[in-house]
C-alpha cells in the first residue's frame, strides 16, 4: 500500500497522489502511476470505484492506452503482468492471494456492508478453483475506530439494532449536539466479514493503521472535511508472481 511518500505532487497532494479526479496536476499523477508500476513490476488497473460489489476480471484490454472499464470497486488477476489496485483516502482496502490468482477490493462501509468482499473471495475461488481456506487476505489503511463516526444509518446497514448501544464494532458515543453516533470499526468488520466467508483467521492480517490520525504519513478525505486541505488518494496493489 502507498502513503504521501515518493512521488511528485505538490502542496496539499504531496507527494504521491494516484487520484485523477482530486483536481492535482494530471502530469504528476501520471508519474506518480508510473512510479507505482515500476515499484510493482507490472501494470496496475485503476477502477472507477462506486462504493458497489462488483469485481472485475482484468484482462490485457484493461491496460491499454485508451481503455475504459465499467465501474468497479474489486478486481482480480491470474496474469503476473496485470496488477489489481484499488484507491483509498479512508475506506479499507483489502488485498487478497490464492494459488494462481489475487484480487483487491474497495470495502468502504457501504461496499462492504453491500457485499464486496463476499464477491471478491466467490470471484477468486471461481479463478483459482480453489476454496476460501486457500485465500490470504490482507488489510491495508483506513479510519480506524476511534474516528470514525457514523449514524444509525450505517448499524441498519449491518443489520445492527441501535437500541441495543453496547456492539463489539460500534462503540456508542453521542456528538457534541448529543445526537446519537457510533464509532465504527471498519477493519473489524471486514475482519468478521471475512471469518464467515470461511477464511481461516490466521490468513487474515492488517489493518491497524489509522488513516485520520496520521494525516501526515496518509491521505484521508474525512481529515479533508474537517481542516479543509485538500486530499489525495492511495492505492494498495497486488500481482501474482
Amino acid at each position: 500500500m502507498t502513503t504521501r511518500a515518493g512521488g511528485v505532487s505538490v502542496g496539499g497532494y504531496e507527494s504521491l497522489n494516484l487520484g485523477r479526479a482530486v483536481a492535482d496536476d494530471p502530469a504528476a499523477v501520471t508519474e506518480n502511476r508510473r512510479r507505482v508500476a515500476q515499484a510493482v513490476g507490472a501494470s496496475p488497473v485503476f477502477l472507477k470505484q462506486v462504493h458497489g460489489s462488483t469485481v472485475l476480471r482484468l484482462e490485457p484490454t484493461h491496460v491499454a492506452a485508451d481503455a475504459d472499464p465499467p465501474p468497479a470497486d474489486a478486481s482480480i488477476s491470474t496474469d503476473p503482468s496485470i496488477a489489481c489496485a484499488v484507491m483509498v483516502a479512508d475506506c479499507l482496502p483489502v488485498l487478497f492471494a490464492a494459488p494462481g490468482a489475487v484480487g483487491a477490493a474497495h470495502a468502504g462501509w457501504r461496499g462492504l456492508a453491500g457485499g464486496v468482499l463476499d464477491h471478491t473471495v466467490a470471484a477468486l475461488c471461481e479463478a483459482a478453483g480453489t476454496d476460501p481456506r486457500s485465500i490470504h487476505a490482507w488489510m491495508g489503511a483506513c479510519i480506524g475506530p476511534e474516528a470514525f463516526e457514523v449514524g444509525a444509518d450505517v448499524l441498519q446497514a449491518f443489520e445492527v439494532d441501535a437500541v441495543h448501544r453496547d456492539q463489539p464494532l460500534f462503540r456508542f458515543q453521542p456528538n457534541e449536539a448529543g445526537e446519537p453516533r457510533w464509532r465504527a470499526d471498519l477493519a473489524g468488520l471486514a475482519r468478521r466479514r471475512l471469518q464467515r466467508l470461511g477464511l481461516v483467521p490466521a490468513a487474515i492480517t492488517g489493518g491497524g493503521w489509522c488513516t485520520f490520525s496520521q494525516p501526515s504519513r496518509f491521505f484521508s478525505f474525512r481529515h479533508e472535511r474537517v481542516d479543509g486541505r485538500r486530499s489525495g488518494r492511495m492505492a494498495a496493489v497486488i500481482r501474482l508472481r
